[in-house]
Parts: C-alpha cells; sequence; structure tokens
C-alpha cells in the first residue's frame, strides 16, 4: 500500500469534502501541520469543523483557514493568540465549543480507541457542564464527554519511516499522538522519512498503522513569544 507522496495536495487528494470534521495536531505553534492546512486553504474546502488545542495565529496553522472563511465551527482549549479567532467569534461568526485542555485530549484518545464517551470531574459545576449528562461514582458528581471521531486527522511529526511509523519531537507529541488516532484517515507529514526499519521499534510513538499518507515537506520553525534579556 502506498503512503509517501510527493506533496500535500496530492496526500490530500480525494480526501477534502465541505462541511467535514477534521482533528488538526499541534501545541500552541509547535507540531503544527502546516502544509496540509495550507492545501486545504488553496482547495477552497469551507464549512469545516476543527477539533485542535488552538487555532495558530494570524497568519498560521488554522489561522490561515480562519482569514478565508472557511471554518464553520472550532472545539478548542486555547485560542488567546489569534486576533481573527475572536473578532469572528465575538460577531457570531464562527461557532466555538470550548473543552479544558486535558479533556479535549482524551476526547480525541477516546475516539481513536473506539470509546464513545467517558466521565470526568473537569468542569463540574461550571459552564462546561451545561448541557451534559451528570453521575454520581462514589459520592463524586462526574460529567460525560463524548469521544470525539473525525471525518479526517492531520498531523506533523519529526521522522517517519515509509510505513508510516512516527517520531515526535518534545512538544510535538502532545496533542498530534491523539489527533492521528482519532481520525477515518489520518495524513502525516513530517521533516524526514528514514527506511523502513531503521527506527528504533522502542521509540516509536505512534505506529504507523494509523498513518493512511505521508508527505515529506520543509517547516517553519517559529516561536509564539519570544522573550529576550537586554545585553
Amino acid at each position: 500500500m502506498k503512503k509517501v507522496y510527493g506533496s500535500a495536495a496530492e496526500a490530500l487528494d480525494g480526501l477534502l469534502q465541505d462541511g467535514m470534521f477534521i482533528a488538526a495536531g499541534g501545541f500552541g505553534l509547535c507540531g503544527i501541520p502546516e502544509l496540509l492546512l495550507q492545501a486545504i486553504k488553496e482547495a477552497g474546502t469551507k464549512d469545516l469543523t476543527f477539533a485542535s488545542n488552538n487555532a495558530g495565529v494570524d497568519d498560521f496553522g488554522i489561522g490561515i483557514l480562519l482569514q478565508t472563511r472557511q471554518v464553520k465551527k472550532m472545539i478548542s482549549s486555547y485560542v488567546g493568540e489569534n486576533a481573527e479567532f475572536m473578532r469572528q467569534y465575538l460577531s457570531g461568526e464562527l461557532e466555538l465549543e470550548f473543552n479544558p485542555q486535558g479533556t479535549l485530549a482524551e476526547r480525541m484518545r477516546a475516539g481513536g480507541a473506539g470509546i464513545p464517551g467517558f466521565y470526568t470531574k473537569t468542569g463540574v459545576g461550571t459552564v462546561i457542564a451545561d448541557g451534559k449528562e451528570h453521575k454520581d461514582f462514589d459520592g463524586q458528581t462526574y460529567i460525560m464527554e463524548k469521544g470525539i471521531f473525525a471525518d479526517l486527522a492531520i498531523v506533523k511529526a519529526w521522522k517517519a519511516d515509509e510505513t508510516g511509523n512516527l517520531v515526535f519531537r518534545k512538544t510535538a507529541r502532545n496533542f498530534n499522538v491523539p489527533a492521528a488516532t482519532c481520525g477515518k484517515i489520518c495524513v502525516a507529514e513530517v521533516e524526514e522519512i528514514v527506511p523502513t526499519g531503521s527506527l528504533d521499534p522502542d521509540g516509536i510513538h505512534l505506529p504507523g498503522i494509523y498513518v493512511h499518507r505521508l508527505i515529506k515537506g520543509d517547516h517553519e520553525k517559529r516561536i509564539e513569544q519570544r522573550t529576550v534579556r537586554g545585553a
């Protein structure tokens, strides 16, 4: 089965449709599948729902799709660095479902494991719990959260072999792994593709069985908040 494609556009060919649900990896500006997001922008696919920890910034990550009004709804934890996100949300142009960060990660992981729902204490007694099922366990109240089952998952890794086994670097591992597992189809972009068998099996973070298509590309190294000390 062919997994390695020549470009992001080729890897997404036949997978995109208006109104689809996409799970995207990334944490802050780290591990964002920037090449795949650019290809989605160029394809013009619209009315998209994204599950992602954040929406990048105005000109990077999912932020480029907000600029072109291709995103209908965001399921996110943190959106504080994106002015266009804030403008669209406050004006009623963008739907937003806030999730606590750990809950969002677990919703993705649960979807990847085929678990339709789970109970958590996080959010009990807050607006997060509004409209959700409550249940008591051992005298403690929990709310039910639903697993995320996306039409497509897009992720960014450091290294892969030709069968799609992935290795992430540091912070990029946070949301990329659960996001990759919860999509019906997973497309990954990486900095390097090595021959099959050259990765240490103990060092693989995501088995290739989850990855359907793969591209290698050049990536921009961004710093979200640069803090320096004067001389």
